[in-house]
């Protein structure tokens, strides 16, 4: 890892829990797009990771298997699990301030641009 992997690797935990905190979404609609678009992983390595960043609520197997096939970045996971806790603090200590609706109107946009960006980006 170079510095400028671990500062984006940095940059996308806090994004990650700063959106679940905030959105209470599931750090993976951030994080796996993240690693895709901004590190280069392949989609499959991308899933592995996050995986292995959340094994505790996701479950043991599911990383096992992604291991296995060679798709999990342990360094990877280990930074985004630090500053996805970091991150989601603030999320929802700013969730918790705004109306509903803005939230909600947020959440949604924020739907449309990940799922936009998986269907037509490279």
């Amino acid at each position: 890892m170079n510095i400028t992997q671990i500062i984006l690797i940095i940059l996308i935990g806090l994004a990650g829990g700063f959106l679940s905190g905030t959105f209470g979404i599931g750090g993976g609609i951030i994080i796996v797009p993240a690693l895709v678009f901004l590190l280069g992983m392949t989609q499959s390595a991308a899933q592995g990771t996050s995986l292995t960043m959340m094994l505790a609520p996701v479950g043991i197997l599911a990383v096992i298997n992604y291991y296995k096939a060679g798709y999990v970045n342990f360094k990877y996971a280990i930074l985004l699990m630090i500053f996805f806790v970091i991150g989601s603090y603030f999320g929802s200590k700013l969730a918790i301030h705004l109306p509903d609706k803005v939230l909600k109107q947020a959440f949604g946009v924020l739907l449309l641009l990940a799922g936009t960006k998986m269907i037509f980006g490279k």
